[in-house]
């Protein structure tokens, strides 16, 4: 079958191949027919090694497609089921998941160092133990969440990561309150996930910050009241709250110095949602005076910080109800061949999220 395969971390570019083949069929597992995927910039972190993930490997990570074949104990999926692809299952069983925090479930990571895919030349791994950038892969059977019939797979691919994890930043983590004002640092499909998040809950003043103009035209539709550069961020800030800082300030970019902006543009008794996943070596400096004395909440968000089961349904209920936008995400259409030219437009800020159709 054909696949997208990055040979060693580092590269750009992808290599489209048709000798892949995805194993580790049998109990426990399913077989699924990969219909549209997602390009996340997590897949270009994995690329670039800002993300640990060992090659040759298959990116991709949110993708949506129908069940091929079902292995051996799996109940509650058949063959022809429409599904979208969870990367980050939950066991149900260890500590995290019986305090109903299931999204820090460390049981998908254990697949992750295992090999989804052989060619003639070796074992191919799958990107966070998936690997969506093909026609065919084989994951654990709580990686296949079923979903209704009226839900399109591209809109499904969506929600199986970049759009729980962005309303669910605003929503679950960090819970904005109704007439507050918030910041969202970094405008691609997850930054504008949590706008529209943070636009449900009821904030009266949303400031969407990037520096790529077309994202900030974009930010204004899915309704932020503004949109500025980063340079222009400290304006904002003084027109806006006298100075004082936001209520909630998200940082979606995923380094270091746009988070300690993002801490600085903060209220004192604020609360800063950190939700870009940044690099092991990058570290966030704090004193411990202004730790202690400004009182501000530093919140990680975790792939939407809250059950992705019951996240899923709600962001479908949501869509369904026409209160969130997710058919004007997918700024960029490719077929799998083209998935170079996606990588590049997702590089240049030019798409906010690109479908892969497979």
């Amino acid at each position: 079958m054909r696949a997208a395969v990055l040979h060693e971390i580092g590269q750009e570019k992808l290599e489209v191949l048709d000798d892949v083949e995805a194993v580790g069929f049998g109990p426990g597992k399913v077989r699924i027919r990969v219909r549209a995927t997602g390009l996340c910039h997590s897949d270009v972190s994995a690329m670039s090694g800002v993300l640990p993930q060992p090659a040759p490997f298959v990116p991709g990570h949110e993708g949506a497609g129908e069940v091929l074949d079902v292995g051996d104990g799996v109940t509650g999926l058949a063959r022809g089921q429409r599904v979208l692809l969870c990367w980050l299952p939950a066991c149900g069983s260890c500590p995290s998941c019986r305090r109903g925090q299931t999204q820090l479930c460390l049981a998908g990571f254990m697949n992750a160092g295992t090999p989804n895919f052989r060619r003639p030349g070796g074992d191919v791994f799958g990107f966070a133990g998936t690997g969506t950038f093909t026609e065919e892969v084989v994951v654990d059977a709580g990686c296949a969440v079923p979903i209704p019939d009226d839900v399109p797979f591209d809109i499904a691919a969506l929600i199986g990561c970049g759009v729980t994890t962005g309303l669910g930043a605003a929503i679950n983590t960090a819970g904005v309150e109704a007439g507050s004002s918030v910041a969202v640092i970094g405008c691609g499909g997850v930054g504008i996930s949590a706008i529209q998040g943070a636009r449900l809950q009821g904030a009266a003043q949303i400031v969407a910050v990037d520096p790529v103009e077309s994202r900030r035209e974009a930010a204004l539709r899915f309704g932020a009241t503004e949109a500025v550069a980063p340079e222009a961020l400290a304006d904002a800030k003084q027109r806006i709250t006298g100075g004082e800082g936001f209520d909630y300030v998200f940082e979606v970019v995923g380094r270091s110095a746009t988070a300690r902006t993002a801490y600085e543009t903060t209220r004192r008794g604020g609360t800063l949602c950190v939700v870009g996943a940044g690099a092991l070596d990058d570290f966030l400096q704090l004193n411990m005076f202004e730790l202690f004395f400004d009182e501000k909440r530093i919140l990680p968000s975790m792939y939407g910080g809250g059950d992705v089961l019951r996240s899923y349904e709600r962001a479908i209920a949501l869509w369904r109800a026409g209160r969130i936008d997710l058919e004007s995400l997918i700024t960029h259409r490719v077929p799998l061949a083209g998935v170079n030219e996606a990588l590049e437009q997702m590089r240049t800020g030019a798409a906010l999220r690109t479908c892969i159709e497979i």
